[in-house]
């Protein structure tokens, strides 16, 4: 009983390492309670007890949509991070290779994964961080657990990680730009269908009136613009470009268009200061049960989905707008989890990174605190300045090193201007990916099964 027991603190102090909480040196203490209990306790049994505590405090946010929601998201990230844990590993020193495969199975699966509550996000805070920039998320989750194995050879190993991620050059710079965000505030805690007595376009309208020129670029959070149609025949588009050009600026703002009865667009639309539309990227990575339903003929026999009564078409593409002001790579909302999306856009030329976003459903700071820290994550795997808004907050500045400055609050208007830069050039992540993690684990997973291998000892079943 008592390494079930030693294996749920542990659970806990993880889960409480995330934000909105940020205690990032509560995670090493945590696995190293959790690497404990693995080697005294039944193995399966273990991980179970960990990974259950660390998805109570990590996925608490669903509790404020349904019960339901959250039993059964916990019951699918338990399993992944569990699943692993079958493996009939012969050495202890596969501890961290079990746990990043866990992880590396819930970011990709079901239905393209779920990053939130992602270890690496409550290490954004810490000297972990540059990590991201050798080798990515993954690899700050693997490093992390690799210290908590509390071997010599281990901290041999982080300590050369780490000390090298230091030395990993950020792209250089090519231009400044003079970048803002625009928030309108408004009521937190309502749903789409439910928010309909708040100006949503006139309060972002309200906040874009405190900007000043000179900007260049003005970025407008996800769906503050709601429309019955396309927005290239909706006269909302004359008064957008009028703000663009009255600005003088390049302004992006979050447009979402019906199409049809049953279906619509999330995209991310250019004024440029012409004050006309000049290009747009619709969200390619949708929310499950959020933007769409999956199986939706089916699951309506089994749940209530009338809070989703539409199902959001998929984009494509890179994530690239061109414009006056410089190519804009752009992630909506949800797609900042996915590494991916901030490593396509730079393939395809990004020189900045833009994050519309909309968390004005959830009424606590769990998920946009998470939202914010994703954001540093991206900004650091890929070498890129970023730029978040979102109408109720966090609307905030990240550099290419993952440093944040005017981080709006929740809840209110606000509007800041600052000099960003554009910038060419990849980090060792951006070129490479997860690959030499993946490989890493695989690796050590492979030899662990072999009793002969040389190891610093064996793990107790």
């Amino acid at each position: 009983m008592k390494p079930l027991l030693v294996a749920v603190a542990g659970g806990l102090a993880v889960g409480i390492s995330l934000p909105p909480f940020g205690l990032w040196f509560l995670a090493p203490v945590g696995y190293a309670l959790f690497f404990w209990a693995w080697q005294r306790g039944h193995r399966l049994g273990t991980a179970a007890a960990f990974n259950t505590a660390y998805f109570l405090v990590g996925l608490a946010w669903s509790l404020e949509f349904a019960v339901v929601a959250f039993v059964g998201l916990m019951l699918i990230e338990v399993l992944l991070t569990t699943l692993p844990f079958l493996i009939p590993v012969k050495h202890d020193w596969a501890f961290p290779a079990l746990v990043t495969l866990g992880e590396l199975l819930r970011y990709r699966w079901p239905l393209g994964g779920l990053p939130l509550a992602g270890v690496a996000l409550g290490q954004v805070n810490g000297p972990l961080l540059p990590v991201a920039r050798l080798a990515g998320d993954l690899a700050v989750v693997l490093v992390l657990t690799l210290v908590a194995t509390r071997r010599l050879w281990a901290f041999a190993l982080v300590a050369a990680i780490v000390g090298g991620s230091w030395f990993v050059p950020t792209p250089k710079a090519t231009g400044s730009l003079r970048v803002a965000y625009a928030q309108g505030g408004g009521p937190r805690g309502l749903r789409a269908i439910e928010n309909v007595g708040t100006d949503v376009f006139g309060n972002q309208e309200r906040a874009t009136a405190r900007l000043q020129r000179p900007v260049d670029l003005v970025l407008w959070p996800e769906d503050v613009i709601d429309l019955a149609g396309p927005i290239a025949r909706d006269p909302v588009k004359f008064e957008v470009g009028d703000l663009a050009a009255g600005l003088q600026t390049t302004l992006v703002a979050g447009v979402v268009e019906d199409s049809g009865l049953h279906h619509f667009r999330n995209a991310a639309v250019v004024w440029d200061r012409s004050g006309k539309i000049v290009d747009r990227y619709e969200k390619v990575h949708r929310v499950p049960f959020g933007e769409y339903v999956p199986a939706r003929s089916l699951v309506k026999h089994l749940a209530n989905i009338t809070p989703v009564p539409r199902d959001a078409i998929a984009g494509h593409g890179d994530g690239v707008l061109l414009t006056r002001a410089g190519q804009l790579g752009v992630m909506i909302s949800y797609e900042v989890f996915f590494a991916d999306r901030a490593r396509t856009a730079v393939h395809g030329g990004a020189e900045i990174l833009l994050v519309p976003t909309n968390a004005s459903s959830f009424k606590g700071r769990q998920v946009p605190r998470q939202e914010v820290a994703a954001a540093r994550l991206r900004a650091v795997e890929t070498g890129r300045d970023l730029v978040q808004a979102a109408p109720t907050g966090h609307s905030v500045f990240v550099d290419a090193h993952g440093h944040t400055w005017k981080r709006s609050r929740l809840g209110a208007r606000a509007a800041a201007v600052t000099v960003l830069h554009t910038r060419a050039g990849t980090t060792p992540y951006q070129r490479v990916g997860d690959v030499p993690v993946v490989v890493v684990v695989l690796g050590l997973l492979v030899a662990s099964l072999s009793p002969s291998w040389p190891g610093p000892s064996a793990s107790r079943s």
